[in-house]
């Protein structure tokens, strides 16, 4: 899974937004809209900050795209099966990109739609 460093060590302020910026991702209620804040609060600010938040938005503009596939496959039986293993990847990648942005690292979800450059 592909990692960068970010280019300064970034402050415990930095560190605890990008955090947040993956962790909320997987919260019932929020989904979408963490990661969305803070991307837009924080666009003109720090890069760490900014490239946590906009690869978890990211990454969960692209889960909502295979949750609505998943919902449409239900009416064949198949979808129960991929919102199943959907949410698994999600909170298993979400716990992972925690991690390595807590040791300081830009994190790059493996398969995602990258659509906010």
């Amino acid at each position: 899974m592909p990692v960068e460093y970010p280019l300064s060590t970034p402050t415990s302020d930095e560190r605890t937004l990008a955090v947040l910026a993956h962790i909320l991702s997987i919260v019932p209620g929020i989904g979408i809209l963490g990661p969305l804040i803070i991307f837009l609060i924080r666009r003109d600010g720090p890069a760490f900050v900014t490239e946590n938040a906009k690869e978890s938005l990211n990454f969960q503009i692209t889960v909502y795209v295979f949750y609505v596939i998943g919902w449409l496959l239900m009416w064949i039986g198949i979808g129960f099966l991929l919102l199943g293993a959907l949410w698994i990847v999600n909170f298993v990648l979400v716990v992972v990109a925690t991690v390595q942005v807590s040791e300081n690292k830009i994190y790059r979800y493996p398969f995602n739609l990258r659509l906010i450059k």
